[in-house]
């Protein structure tokens, strides 16, 4: 007995190139080739992200560095290894800056930055994933007018019928199952890599503060001689 479902019935090229189709140039109108290769590139991303790893190994760099600017100098600390770009980066800004400030200045772009390329990429999800519904609205309508154009033929009814049927479907699937929750996964890495880094920039910028910036000690008070 075959208890596999016959998914044939459920496929339809037309209805396909509608809503997939008109999802992703609905996307590429709104957000550009970029963005969307980008996109893309993404779904690698999702497969193997990992925030919590990605905290640990940044506290512990993090924690290397503190510990190596306590034996030798600030100027040091960019050989401090570590795999993620971001703390590389950060420890090779360290190690050049001026003070505390700039280097804050310096995280707190570094951060916005990323966070803005992390949005975009996100609003290519959004993107198809609004669109969706309504372009299996716009091939529902395709697919009626596609049948009252053939009321005549009963054979061909069955076709147009699946078209319209079809394409909400899709529209549905695409929107909610797919590119929607791609979508909300990626603004929650986005949210917590944002937070692990502007951690790595408080906890950098307090050492480059206690390395560069020297407290000038009070003179000490006028004896008064009698």
């Amino acid at each position: 007995m075959n208890y596999l479902m016959d998914i044939r019935p459920f496929v339809d090229p037309v209805a396909i190139a509608i809503v997939f189709g008109g999802s992703l140039l609905l996307a590429l109108l709104r957000t550009g080739r970029g963005d969307m290769a980008a996109a893309v590139a993404s779904l690698a991303v999702l497969r193997r992200a990992d925030p919590v790893a990605d905290a640990a190994a940044a506290r512990a760099a993090v924690g290397r560095i503190e510990a190596l600017v306590e034996v030798r100098t600030i100027g040091n600390v960019d050989r401090v290894t570590t795999t993620a770009p971001f703390l590389r980066r950060a420890a090779m800004q360290l190690a050049d800056t001026k003070s505390a400030r700039a280097f804050t200045l310096w995280g707190e772009d570094a951060v916005a930055g990323l966070r803005a390329r992390h949005d975009r990429v996100a609003g290519v999800w959004r993107a198809i994933a609004d669109g969706a519904p309504a372009m299996g609205m716009v091939g529902t309508v395709v697919g009626l007018i596609r049948m009252f154009g053939v009321m005549d033929d009963p054979a061909r009814l069955g076709p147009a019928m699946a078209v319209a049927m079809l394409t909400t479907l899709y529209g549905l699937v695409l929107g909610n199952a797919i590119a929607g929750p791609i979508a909300a996964r990626l603004e929650r890495l986005s949210d917590e890599e944002a937070a692990w880094q502007g951690w790595v920039i408080q906890r950098l910028a307090l050492v480059a503060q206690a390395e560069l910036e020297v407290v000038p000690r009070s003179p000490p008070p006028l004896r008064v001689v009698a």
